[in-house]
């Protein structure tokens, strides 16, 4: 029989409805004005701020608590420029042959193409990495749960901190993008799911005039009655 976990005392204040509400309501609408931008300003970033967002991100749930999760921040021009070349390659292919005219059409408003500048451009990429399994100190494969679902939630929380910090961002998934594990240094347990780009704006950034699907598009309740 499982040993039982050792515990400590939850720390989390109480507060009035009217409080929670409140802050509920302010973090709703600095959200809601998150937007994915494609247009970076090459104006440095402290890497404090990836840090702590990073921390925050190792702050989600996940399988078993097994953090099944890998980041690794970018800055070095030359790094950026080699995953921009391999990025671009796969894209070309993806464009050209893997997309059908369905999903290009669904495309189509963001204004995506092959050509990824920002991947330079920006001060930072951060690769998350899934760690698939782990490797005990013995050299042993160490099974993980959950690992998709753990990591989607740590992107999230990690996206949600650069942006409440006051910094873009842009989700990138090229498709393969095995290449990260070679220039990254990531070891063959590791897939990588996401090459997010943070950096500020550029001066007159653009977004695409798209909106969001209504409350009642996304949330049905069942209560008592």
């Amino acid at each position: 029989m499982a040993k039982s976990a050792e515990t400590i005392a939850l720390s989390l204040p109480r507060l009035s409805e009217a409080d929670m509400l409140a802050k509920a309501r302010a973090f709703h609408d600095r959200m809601q004005s998150r937007r994915t931008v494609r247009d970076f300003s090459p104006e440095p970033v402290d890497p404090e701020l990836i840090r702590i967002a990073v921390r925050t991100a190792g702050t989600a749930p996940s399988g078993a608590n097994q953090q099944p999760w890998s980041f690794v921040a970018i800055g070095d021009p030359d790094t950026k420029r080699a995953i921009r070349l391999a990025a671009e390659e796969e894209e070309r292919s993806f464009y050209a042959n893997r997309a059908g005219e369905e999903w290009l059409d669904a495309l189509a408003p963001l204004g995506t193409d092959a050509d990824k500048p920002f991947l330079e451009t920006a001060p930072w990429l951060i690769a998350i990495f899934a760690q698939r399994w782990g490797i005990g100190e013995d050299g042993q494969k160490i099974k993980h749960y959950y690992v998709p679902e753990s990591v989607s939630i740590a992107i999230g929380l990690l996206i949600a901190s650069l942006h409440s910090s006051g910094l873009a961002t842009l989700t990138h998934t090229p498709s393969p993008m095995g290449f990260l594990n070679q220039i990254c240094g990531r070891p063959d347990n590791e897939k990588p799911l996401v090459l997010l780009v943070v950096g500020h704006p550029a001066k007159g950034a653009r977004v695409p005039a798209i909106s969001r699907k209504d409350e009642s598009q996304i949330l049905f309740w069942k209560v008592d009655r």
